[in-house]
């Protein structure tokens, strides 16, 4: 983790607390709760114990003049700082530790959160848009909506926070669309969409054209691996070829 690099981002979250009562920098507090979260703390009493645990860690990149807060503390600053300057912090924190000069791969996938739904507050459960880089195994963005369905116009709110010059973004079917595909290419990237029936027509062309004879004795260039996946053996056949002519007048509905 580029944390001198966080610490840099991390100036630009306002501190609203009266100066004279401030025991723990709040770059020390938001550095403490990052790393604790990133290696798996889930609530204020794990990130005080991993606080205790690596104090001497922490210590290279922040101050610590009082040691370790205590949960409570930790729990309290945290819910007053912003969540819009935090979530910019991040982005511009992942901006910069991902190189615009890789071929990474981005994949963007949308999930619910679980135990996020609250019945007696009468709240939906939270689903997040996520982009996640391949090469470096790390979220480098993430945008939070209603629900599932408000994906498609996410994603390109999603795309306008990161720099994907050169880079291939995947998507499940329901980012294929126009638009995104349109937006990706103006950012200098790179796409690859899976096809199902929410796009029919053009589905219904690639099933025509690749029929399952034919994927089994592929003609074109092809790859095929095989990875256990959620209890199962998964075979994955990859083909590689130019785009055919019944395909050519196809777009995106």
């Amino acid at each position: 983790m580029e944390l001198k690099k966080l610490m840099e981002h991390i100036s630009i979250i306002p501190d609203y607390r009266q100066a004279w009562k401030v025991e723990h920098k709040l770059s020390d507090i938001l550095l403490l709760t990052i790393c604790a979260v990133i290696s798996g703390a889930e609530g204020w009493e794990d990130i005080e114990d991993f606080g205790e645990t690596h104090l001497d860690f922490l210590k290279q990149y922040g101050d610590f003049e009082n040691g370790i807060p205590v949960h409570d503390t930790i729990a309290r600053v945290v819910s007053c700082i912003s969540p819009a300057k935090f979530h910019e912090c991040f982005i511009n924190w992942m901006r910069d530790c991902h190189s615009s000069d890789d071929k990474d791969v981005i994949a963007i996938d949308g999930k619910t959160l679980r135990h996020s739904y609250d019945k007696s507050r009468r709240r939906g459960a939270i689903h997040v848009i996520s982009a996640f880089s391949t090469m470096h195994s790390l979220v480098i963005g993430q945008i939070k909506t209603d629900e599932k369905s408000n994906e498609i116009t996410a994603i390109p709110e999603l795309l306008n926070m990161l720099d994907i010059k050169g880079k291939i973004i995947t998507t499940d079917a329901m980012g294929c669309q126009k638009d995104i595909a349109e937006k990706i290419q103006k950012q200098g990237g790179d796409y690859l969409f899976a096809v199902k029936g929410n796009q029919g027509r053009l589905n219904k062309a690639f099933e025509e054209k690749f029929p399952l004879k034919e994927l089994n004795n592929p003609e074109h260039d092809s790859y095929a691996m095989s990875e256990k996946s959620h209890g199962r053996e998964e075979i994955r056949l990859h083909i590689v070829c130019d785009v055919p002519d019944e395909l050519i007048d196809f777009t995106f509905e």
